[in-house]
Formats: structure tokens, C-alpha cells, sequence
């Protein structure tokens, strides 16, 4: 793979410290629901960083959405959430991974479970659920800290419908009025939410290593077939 050049289109404001970024890509070959890219920023010195981040748009869209959350002593993440801005260019690589990824052909139900972050991957999914009219069932379990840490909060509320459900669990806080629910995804919560193993769904779990691990353990444990868990996942900071 090359690097290609990316220009920023469009930065969407996703939570007090994630931004959206749309990007149009000169000589894209599209990407898969659930693959990653390379970003490199290099400095005027020659200096350069690279890390990676998912794909949130769905295959096929005309431009390359990533959401990346700032990690405030990060080399990348504060210059992409608070520096850059429409217009500016940056160098990507990709698309990157073939295993952690939802293809249009699948009939089976789909579990999503994100945390925090991990759910980007699994927006590109729902988005391109939406995008094919899949008549198959799909259901996003999204674990967050607090309501002012969930991104894409009106636009999953759009993608419900009788195919597609959300349901989001607060770890930390819940606000007056909160519907959804509290704690963490455990097995309990999987029993409730997940289907079971006898109608073989397909799970994906993105998110940092302990959740990521905690969750397909569970699933697991619940009787769902190992080779139909499919996990990402990232350190405790997801890079920087």
C-alpha cells in the first residue's frame, strides 16, 4: 500500500473531545465496513507520526470519514481535533484488515458491542446496513462513560429502525431522565440484548483491551460459537 493524499473536506464537532473528519482521497479504492487507515502527519523539520485510526463511513460513500478522540499529550489526536481544518491535506495509507469486517451478503443477525471509541468501526457497519436497506437484524450494544461522551448521538437515533436497534449503557453517569442503561456490559446484559446462539449471530466487539475481552468472554460463556466473535481492539489510551 502507498500513502495517498487526503484533504479535509468537512470537521464535524462529535463530543467535547472527538471530531469527525471527511476527507476526500485522491486514488481511494474503497474501503470494507470495519477496516482501519494509516494517518501520517509530518512536521516542516521532517519529523512525522503515524497512527491509526477506523473508518467510520460506509463503503462506498464519497468521502472517507474518520472520528478521532483527542488524547491530550498524544503526538496526533490534539493537532486532528483542535489544529486542522478544511482544506489542509494529510498523508493515509490503506484500507487496512479483512477479518474485522461486515460484508452485505451476510444474512445472519449482527451484535455490534462498542466502548467508548470502538464504536466507529461499527458506525461504518450500521451505516452501511442502512445504506444496502439489509433486511437482516442488526443491534448496536454502545458502552460510554458518561451521555456527553456518546458520538454520533442524533444520527444513531436516525438509523433506528425495524432492522436496526441501539441501545446505550452509561458506566459513570447517569443524567436525570436517562432511558437507557446503567453499568457495564456484562453477561447479564448480553443475555437481554444479544440473540441467542441457537439463531447464530455474528458478533463484533471493538473497543479498549480489558472491555474488548470482557464482553467476548461473556459471549462466550453465554454459548455463542468463538469463530462468530470478531474482536478489535486497543490499548487504554487507543494511541495518540
Amino acid at each position: 500500500m502507498r500513502w495517498l493524499v487526503a484533504t479535509v473536506a468537512e470537521t464535524i464537532p462529535e463530543t467535547r473531545v472527538a471530531v469527525s473528519l471527511r476527507l476526500d482521497v485522491l486514488d481511494w479504492p474503497g474501503h470494507r465496513a470495519g477496516q482501519h487507515v494509516d494517518v501520517k502527519l509530518t512536521a516542516e523539520d521532517g519529523y512525522s507520526a503515524q497512527r491509526s485510526y477506523s473508518v467510520a463511513s460506509r463503503p462506498g460513500a464519497e468521502q472517507v470519514e474518520l472520528t478521532v478522540v483527542r488524547i491530550d499529550n498524544g503526538e496526533v489526536s490534539p493537532y486532528l481535533t483542535t489544529v486542522i481544518e478544511a482544506g489542509d491535506q494529510l498523508e493515509l495509507r490503506g484500507p487496512i484488515g479483512g477479518y474485522f469486517v461486515w460484508e452485505g451478503d451476510d444474512t445472519r443477525p449482527v451484535v455490534l458491542v462498542g466502548g467508548g471509541s470502538g464504536v466507529v468501526p461499527l458506525m461504518a457497519m450500521l451505516r452501511h446496513h442502512a445504506g444496502l436497506d439489509h433486511p437482516a437484524p442488526m443491534r448496536l450494544i454502545y458502552s460510554v462513560r458518561t451521555r456527553s461522551d456518546i458520538l454520533y448521538r442524533d444520527e444513531l437515533d436516525r438509523l433506528v429502525n425495524q432492522h436496526r436497534s441501539v441501545t446505550m449503557t452509561l458506566t459513570r453517569e447517569a443524567p436525570v431522565g436517562w432511558s437507557g442503561h446503567v453499568g457495564r456490559v456484562d453477561r447479564d446484559v448480553l443475555s437481554q440484548l444479544a440473540w441467542p446462539p441457537s439463531e447464530k449471530p455474528r458478533s463484533y466487539v471493538c473497543g479498549p483491551t480489558p472491555f474488548v475481552e470482557a464482553v467476548a468472554d461473556a459471549l462466550v460463556a453465554l454459548g455463542h460459537d468463538p469463530a462468530d466473535v470478531r474482536t478489535e481492539r486497543f490499548g487504554p489510551t487507543g494511541g495518540g
